[in-house]
């Protein structure tokens, strides 16, 4: 799908360009649309959506999102890393005096505030992926796969093997991940290399070893049994991605572009609505 590819790196420098945006112009509060990423917190099951104009949450009986505080911050990476704790990158609120690159941020609160960890000033992580202590993380400004094993706080600069769309390392041997972008690759040395494993780049998820998950740009689920090498056809979300994420072998979520998060409780094969802008 190097269509999405090519979209979503469009959209993604797009959305970079904070230095020239209005100030002091007060806007109506138009939700959770524009989204990069989601993630489900354990420590109570809520859906959060990480977007360009802010971080919201979806409690597990609610199908409305709620901003988390008042930042308007523009979450371009973002990953759960544990209860109560995620991590992400992307551009400041323009009310602040943070550089215009986050790099990694850090919260412990559930995203209600967030503290630089590494990297601000120099790092926009579009992708950012955890796996226990290690990290992933391509910074887009500058084309750069960055590998940490210490939870983000030094980093390996690796050669990236295209301009990446999303990654999924395998649960219980994060050194081998899957990355997309205009094709598909695995590294099995924690990105020191890379091998094309496929023409079709979409977002992925990988909540079981042998359950390697892949949605299209045209919103099909793909699911591969050996990390990527094949794949087989499941459902379809019935719209645009703009995210994924799988928090068991059976329950995956999509965002769709315009905001409509859709959760599947069968590994993909039907969807329903979860949530709406």
């Amino acid at each position: 799908m190097r269509w999405l590819w090519i979209l979503a790196t469009t959209v993604a420098l797009a959305g970079c360009g904070g230095e020239g945006a209005f100030e002091g112009i007060p806007v109506q509060d138009s939700g959770p649309i524009h989204v990069h990423g989601l993630g489900i917190d354990p420590a109570d099951g809520a859906l959060f959506i990480a977007t360009h104009t802010g971080l919201f949450r979806v409690g597990r009986d609610e199908t409305r999102a709620a901003r988390v505080g008042e930042s308007r911050q523009d979450t371009m990476g973002f990953s759960v890393a544990g209860p109560n704790r995620f991590v992400g990158s992307g551009h400041p609120d323009l009310r602040t005096d943070l550089p215009s690159l986050l790099g990694l941020i850090e919260s412990t609160d559930a995203g209600r505030s967030w503290k630089p960890i590494s990297l601000l000033g120099e790092a926009d992580f579009h992708v950012l992926r955890t796996a226990g202590s290690m990290v992933y993380g391509f910074d887009a400004g500058n084309e750069r796969l960055l590998v940490s094993h210490d939870g983000g706080r030094k980093w390996a600069e690796h050669h990236a093997p295209a301009p990446l769309l999303d990654l999924a390392a395998r649960p219980g041997r994060p050194t081998t991940a899957v990355a997309s972008g205009p094709a598909l690759y695995r590294t099995s040395d924690a990105g020191r290399s890379w091998s094309v494993i496929g023409d079709e780049g979409g977002y992925l998820a990988w909540p079981r070893p042998d359950r390697l998950f892949q949605l299209t740009g045209a919103g099909h689920v793909q699911l591969s049994r050996n990390s990527g090498a094949t794949w087989r056809p499941l459902g379809s979300v019935g719209g645009e991605p703009a995210a994924f994420l799988a928090v068991s072998a059976t329950e995956l979520y999509a965002a769709l572009h315009d905001g409509t998060i859709k959760v599947s409780r069968d590994a993909g094969r039907n969807w329903s609505i979860r949530s709406r802008p």
